[in-house]
């Protein structure tokens, strides 16, 4: 009897701690998700418990763990992964009314197997000293033969890359996406290199003039300690492509429940404080994200780049072309 008891005590015991944790999968690791992370446990009473790596790494640890995964919430960047993801059924549908009225539609999958917790656009940045805002427009401008030698971005395997492509085959189809990718490969002044950091440092020491980058890291840059960084981000201007078409392309970060969550409860607890407008606003702050949540308000570096037209594609249809704009830039020799 005595035994049974112990026996049961101790499964009640691991039971409650179960019921007081998260486990987090994230390809995230800024300073502002730990910040949120302690706020949650402050808030809740339940402890997170976050494993950082590069997303495709956590897709295929959580792929080959199944069911016996410990990871709860998969956190990751790119429309592309978190389409994969749900392909592979590693993660689940969830119903959270709160979710539903924080992030757009457009930006959660339309089974609501993840939801979008901030946005970054794919901009051009330039050197205005060398290059007229007024010869810029869509995508497609870049491939004028005037910048031949002048535009840099990184490799078409940076799933950023990935994800725009795709989005031009969503809404062009794949001979205009070749055609693109082509005319880009063909004004590029060397073979890709280095991170979206990089490209916006090449265009400051005068090795190219526009460069294709997320918008955070410009702002990373504008709101950084290091003198050069600032010097070079304040030296440089950014504009937003397709206004007079698509918008702007829209990529993510974005979490979702996992397949197998031992704690699902908690987890959608979680995103869902995620997406509340005071987590917005600290992602906002310390990443200079877009929020998802429409009603958080941007940073005041980025809302001084004013408003622009979004493209408000369904993302879903983006991730869905992933493969083919693979496919498309080794056939343009996009490296």
């Amino acid at each position: 009897m005595i035994k049974k008891l112990a026996c049961g005590a101790i499964i009640l015991a691991s039971s409650l701690f179960a019921s007081n944790e998260v486990n987090v999968y994230s390809q995230r690791h800024y300073d502002s998700d730990k910040i949120l992370y302690k706020q949650f446990e402050k808030e809740t009473g339940i402890k997170v418990n976050a494993v950082t790596a590069k997303a495709e790494e956590l897709v295929a640890k959580l792929a080959i763990e199944g069911a016996n995964t410990p990871a709860d919430v998969l956190i990751t960047a790119d429309i592309g992964n978190l389409y994969q993801a749900k392909q592979r059924k590693l993660l689940q549908p969830i119903e959270s009314k709160i979710l539903n009225e924080n992030i757009p539609e457009n930006l959660r999958d339309n089974d609501n197997n993840w939801f979008a917790l901030t946005k970054r656009a794919r901009v051009f940045v330039y050197n205005p000293q060398k290059v007229n805002p007024a010869d810029l427009g869509d995508y497609f401008s870049l491939t004028q033969e005037k910048f031949k030698g002048r535009v840099v971005t990184r490799s078409s395997t940076a799933a950023y890359n990935k994800s725009l492509l795709a989005s031009i085959i969503a809404h062009y189809g794949e001979d205009k996406a070749l055609e693109f990718s082509k005319g880009l490969v063909n004004n590029f002044p060397y073979s890709p290199k280095g991170a979206d950091k990089d490209q916006i440092v090449a265009v400051g020491a005068g090795d190219a003039d526009i460069a294709i980058v997320n918008t955070y890291y410009l702002g990373v840059m504008l709101n950084s300690k290091n003198k050069k960084d600032l010097e070079i981000a304040k030296s440089l201007k950014i504009f937003f492509p397709a206004q007079e078409t698509t918008g702007t392309h829209m990529n993510i970060s974005g979490a979702g429940v996992t397949y197998y969550a031992k704690n699902k409860d908690n987890a959608i607890k979680f995103i869902e404080f995620l997406s509340s407008v005071e987590a917005q606003e600290i992602f906002a702050e310390a990443n200079q994200e877009f929020p998802a949540n429409p009603k958080a308000k941007s940073s005041e570096i980025v809302s001084s780049w004013g408003t622009f037209k979004e493209d408000k594609i369904q993302l879903n249809e983006v991730g869905k072309y992933t493969k083919e704009a693979v496919e498309i830039a080794t056939k343009a020799n996009w490296k």
